[in-house]
């Protein structure tokens, strides 16, 4: 990312703010409906991955409308985020299981989802190599074509084996698990699927191109395609900075720069931005739609029972445990809303005019340097978003807000604000998601912290003594004869930015010594142990609220908590997740011991799979998989903590 960086900064050295505003000004309005409707178009193909990949695994009865959602929430999530294996694979894993999938069904869909990527991907590639050699961008023009078709011609056989092989061979078999590989038809209809949606998503940005570009669609899909990889296997979010350097390197000898960054920007805004916040207010209402299917649920076991509508123990709190989904979503979209405060000055600027209610005019007043800056701040707010903290969850609810009125009553265009509010909507709700105190508010105020803290107040006092900054992109891109001052005020920025995501940070888990007191007050909680067989526990975990708390022991590379959260059911979940920070916090595994029904989808968002314990009906082992031998060691054989039975 960083020599993207480099990359863009020199192509854009010579470039300024009024070329870049009239390149996107140049767009007709028929370029922007057909990159509308291509859009839609590549998200509808899209949809097709996960509709496959469930046939495949003999899931008929998820409808179409699910895996379209499924597919479309983790592709745009993957997208933005970065690192698609792993986003994009937490997120089917989250509503799949939602929707009664089985983990090794799930497995299946991600993995069919991962290959029909890639044979798309080598099949357009191919035709590239073969057909338009010249246009792969940086060796085409410089390699025998011969050898570039020769390429092409490897990538072609690469999807023809996948083909025969599903000729071949119909089941394979995995740690004793068999699984049913694809037919030969449905292996052509993956690579059909998968090319179709890659071509649909070039046109977006060929679309947006300048009309009488001397570059035609074949040759513009081998540089989409090579930008594109490029910036997924940085794994940078959204490609940010590795796709763009590239496209502007690739078709520089073909379209003046202005246009191509023009292009970008508003393919960006198509296929990145504007999906994501749809698809966080998609999720929004999937959830809101299962709080409330609890609520009622409630309110008829109420009924049935003859007595006053209350909450129901544990099954309530399944279904509104924290969700890995919505975290991302909330990282994804702060993350987005940062860049695009970072942006504003460029693609929207404002020009102050005299005279207007005074109150616009002071917010008017505001630079678009300070825009930037706060934008620079939720980015950095993301970190602590992605690890739970519940400072950066409110400071960012804050700074949304704060921006989304500075953006209106500076008139700028009506979707920055809208977007921004939008995006507070969005994370406001799910408060219980983010359980971590930060480090600043848990612990003990040390030097080090101290240091911070005056650091951040000085880095502050520079940045906001230099009201005399325009905006950020003047500084650091658009004046090459930058000043001393300016550079200082950019490393006050990205210090202080540095010492935010410091402070962010989540602090150590505080466990209780267990004592006579501490057992009483565990005692006094509904649904404690009766009895905790074996040695007295090492200690015990609270959760947020202090209202439900957990015993464990550590024992091997374990921490053993026994059996499930006692106390409120508001704060158990907080607990479960607590116990797996504090075991990572000493570099050891969770493992939870005699756990009932109710809180096992929690269990299997950490990670942890459960196995039955024969001495009791009901009663479950949840660790981690690949360690079950190792845990049954260690609990019931090597210096036993309890018996097994």
């Amino acid at each position: 990312m960083i020599g993207a960086i480099f990359v863009v900064r020199r192509e854009v050295r010579t470039l300024s703010m009024a070329d870049i505003r009239a390149a996107l000004r140049g767009i007709p309005n028929e370029a922007l409906l057909a990159g509308v409707g291509c859009t839609v178009l590549s998200y509808f193909i899209l949809s097709f991955y996960d509709r496959l990949a469930v046939i495949q695994v003999g899931h008929r009865k998820i409808s179409y409308l699910r895996t379209a959602f499924a597919a479309f929430c983790s592709y745009v999530l993957s997208h933005n985020l970065g690192f698609s294996a792993v986003s994009g694979a937490a997120v089917r894993f989250r509503l799949y299981r939602n929707w009664g999938l089985p983990p090794l069904a799930i497995a299946q869909i991600i993995a069919f989802c991962s290959a029909t990527y890639l044979l798309g991907a080598a099949a357009l590639a191919g035709g590239v190599f073969i057909l338009e050699p010249r246009a792969i961008p940086f060796v085409g023009a410089h390699s025998p074509q011969l050898l570039m078709r020769v390429v092409g011609g490897l990538l072609w056989a690469l999807v023809l084996a996948y083909v025969a092989a599903t000729l071949m061979w119909r089941k394979v078999s995995v740690r004793g698990k068999a699984i049913e590989l694809p037919t030969a038809p449905m292996a052509v209809a993956q690579t059909i699927v998968s090319a179709a949606d890659m071509a649909a998503t070039a046109a977006i940005a060929y679309v947006l191109l300048p009309a009488g570009a001397p570059l035609g669609y074949g040759a513009f899909l081998g540089i989409y395609i090579a930008s594109y990889t490029a910036g997924l296997v940085a794994s940078v979010p959204g490609g940010l900075g590795v796709f763009d350097g590239a496209m502007l390197l690739a078709l520089g000898p073909y379209i003046p720069a202005p246009q191509i960054l023009g292009a970008i920007l508003v393919f960006r805004l198509f296929y990145y931005i504007i999906p994501l916040f749809i698809a966080g207010g998609m999720f929004a209402g999937h959830e809101l739609f299962l709080r409330g299917d609890a609520a009622l649920a409630r309110k008829a076991q109420a009924r049935m029972a003859g007595a006053t509508p209350r909450p129901a123990r544990r099954s309530i709190v399944v279904r509104e445990s924290e969700a890995d989904f919505s975290v991302g979503v909330a990282t994804g979209t702060v993350s987005l809303c940062g860049i695009l405060l970072l942006l504003l000055p460029i693609i929207n600027p404002i020009v102050s005019t005299p005279g207007g209610h005074v109150v616009f005019a002071a917010a008017g007043a505001i630079s678009g340097y300070m825009l930037s800056l706060i934008g620079a701040m939720l980015i950095a707010l993301a970190i602590g978003l992605s690890q739970r903290v519940t400072l950066s969850w409110g400071a960012t609810l804050s700074l949304l807000v704060l921006s989304a009125v500075i953006t209106f009553m500076r008139g700028n265009s009506l979707l920055a604000p809208a977007m921004l509010a939008m995006s507070a909507f969005l994370i406001a709700p799910f408060r219980k998601c983010y359980y971590r105190r930060a480090r600043l508010l848990s612990e003990p105020l040390s030097f080090s912290t101290l240091l911070s803290l005056l650091l951040l107040i000085g880095c502050a006092f520079v940045v906001a003594t230099s009201h005399q900054i325009g905006n950020w992109w003047d500084m650091i891109v658009f004046v090459p004869e930058a000043n001393d001052a300016r550079w200082i005020v950019l490393l006050a920025t990205l210090l202080g930015l540095i010492i935010i995501a410091r402070l962010a940070r989540p602090g150590k888990v505080a466990e209780q010594p267990w004592s006579d007191d501490t057992e009483n007050w565990y005692r006094g909680l509904s649904h404690a142990l009766d009895t905790i067989p074996g040695p007295a526990p090492d200690g015990l975990i609270k959760g947020e609220a202090g209202a439900a708390a957990i015993p464990f022991r550590r024992k091997g590379g374990f921490v053993v908590a026994l059996g499930d959260p006692a106390g409120d059911d508001a704060d158990c979940a907080s607990v479960i997740w607590r116990l797996r920070d504090l075991a990572l916090q000493d570099g050891l595994q969770p493992v939870f011991w005699r756990t009932g029904t109710s809180f096992l989808p929690i269990y299997a968002d950490i990670g942890l799979v459960n196995w039955p314990l024969s001495d009791t009906p009901g009663a479950y082992l949840c660790c981690p998989s690949e360690q079950i031998g190792l845990v049954r060691a260690v609990l019931f054989r090597r210096r036993p903590l309890f018996v097994e039975r």
